[in-house]
């Protein structure tokens, strides 16, 4: 199946994606995870956070509707969002770095606002943003939370895609 994530070049199993290798959705996602820190960390206003992302040396790379409806969807929805993901976390949400935050963010948004991203798609592309910009485990923790969450918010794909049995 072609979707706009399925561009991306194969590479070897645990090896991190090359610049060039990365699709504009996936670099979306990218600025917009660095996007959502600064609104949870500096609680800036999400027009200032937009106007200094876009002038960042390869956003024009990017994906910049997506870009948009990330930054601008997460934050607009801020609450509705963290309604989801706090009844499957382990610690308060406080608690949460604000990577994690973020990139929990991205996906619970994604699976409910991006049907035409697979939710095997937005589960993998999070699990790859908390590896590249989280915590040592934060990845683990990720795909602990927005697996369920996928499962709640895309019944019928998930169960049309169970997950593949170990050997």
């Amino acid at each position: 199946m072609n979707t706009p994530d399925s561009d991306k070049t194969p590479t070897r199993a645990g090896a991190p994606r090359k610049a060039s290798d990365k699709s504009a959705r996936t670099r979306a996602r990218e600025f917009a995870l660095q996007a959502l820190y600064q609104h949870l960390v500096g609680r800036n206003e999400a027009a200032d956070i937009d106007a200094f992302t876009r002038d960042l040396a390869g956003f024009h790379k990017a994906d910049s509707v997506h870009f948009d409806a990330l930054v601008h969807g997460c934050i607009e929805q801020a609450a509705a969002l963290d309604a989801l993901i706090t009844p499957r976390l382990d610690r308060p949400l406080p608690e949460i770095s604000p990577i994690e935050h973020g990139v929990l963010w991205i996906g619970a948004y994604e699976f409910q606002h991006c049907p035409d991203v697979p939710w095997r798609v937005v589960l993998n592309e999070c699990i790859e943003l908390a590896k590249a910009f989280g915590g040592t485990d934060g990845h683990k923790f990720v795909n602990g939370v927005l697996h369920p969450l996928a499962a709640q918010l895309r019944p019928v794909e998930v169960a049309a895609q169970p997950a593949p049995r170990a050997r």
